[in-house]
């Protein structure tokens, strides 16, 4: 079996990381991150009660869809999104992939005042100092690309910085070890990452497997209200919404339409 795009993705992020190990050291990093501006409890406002959360994604493009957004501003997208209703916003950050960046995140950081997730493939500790350096408040975690000395050791080291972990798994037989290594949020992609197929009942088979004292977040493929209705039916208490956000000719009427509200524009 060849080369899947996640393993294709995690090549180049090892690469990826090496250089910049090299331009920067990780000591002179943390030095630089020990002076970020402090941080925002991305888990307590997911983990508050009420209506469904969004998270939503600052995202131009991938490698299914290509770019999905020409007209393509960071930090006016994510005043809309903060605007509109969003908890929380997701900052795609890989390049090579994505055509996102860690300047973005430091942008958004600067104009909104709502938490803030990293979102990119981290494989090693460098990634979360970045992160917190750029002014993250949480940091992405996929267990299909780290082994579970890797997903622990990294899960300290977030919480070490102050910052928030969501751990997301596709693959159900990831659940145990997610679940073992004590995450305070749990995210559950509905795309394969291998094959990139999505699927939102992905999010309904599995949420019973998990403690509910776990706020679980479902993340792709999430496109209609309907689909909102039911995963907040089953108790899921956010989602991830990036592509179908990003496709809207108008983003603020397009979060309201999905949170189930009068738009305001």
């Amino acid at each position: 079996m060849g080369q899947t795009i996640l393993d294709k993705i995690v090549e180049a992020k090892r690469v990826e990381v090496a250089e910049a190990r090299k331009r920067l050291p990780l000591e002179e990093l943390e030095a630089q991150a020990a002076e970020a501006p402090p941080v925002r409890d991305f888990h307590a406002v997911l983990a508050s009660p009420g209506p469904i959360h969004l998270i939503a994604e600052v995202k131009k493009a991938s490698p299914s869809a290509q770019v999905i957004r020409t007209d393509f501003e960071p930090v006016s997208i994510a005043r809309e999104y903060q605007e509109a209703g969003a908890t929380c916003i997701s900052v795609l950050t890989d390049f090579a992939y994505f055509q996102g960046h860690l300047s973005h995140l430091a942008r958004v950081r600067a104009s909104v005042a709502i938490p803030l997730l990293r979102k990119d493939f981290v494989i090693d500790e460098y990634q979360v100092v970045e992160a917190r350096l750029a002014g993250a408040d949480a940091v992405l975690l996929i267990a299909e690309i780290l082994d579970d000395l890797m997903l622990s050791s990294l899960l300290d080291r977030i919480h070490s910085l102050g910052m928030t972990a969501l751990v997301e798994l596709h693959d159900a037989a990831n659940l145990p070890r997610v679940l073992a290594a004590e995450p305070s949020l749990v995210g559950i992609n509905n795309r394969d990452l291998r094959q990139f197929k999505t699927e939102i009942e992905h999010t309904l088979r599995l949420r019973d497997q998990i403690p509910p004292h776990i706020p679980v977040v479902s993340e792709s493929g999430i496109q209609t209200r309907e689909q909102v209705e039911r995963l907040e039916a089953a108790g899921i208490s956010g989602i991830l919404v990036g592509e179908s956000l990003m496709r809207a000719p108008q983003i603020g009427p397009a979060v309201c339409r999905l949170l189930g509200r009068d738009p305001r524009y």
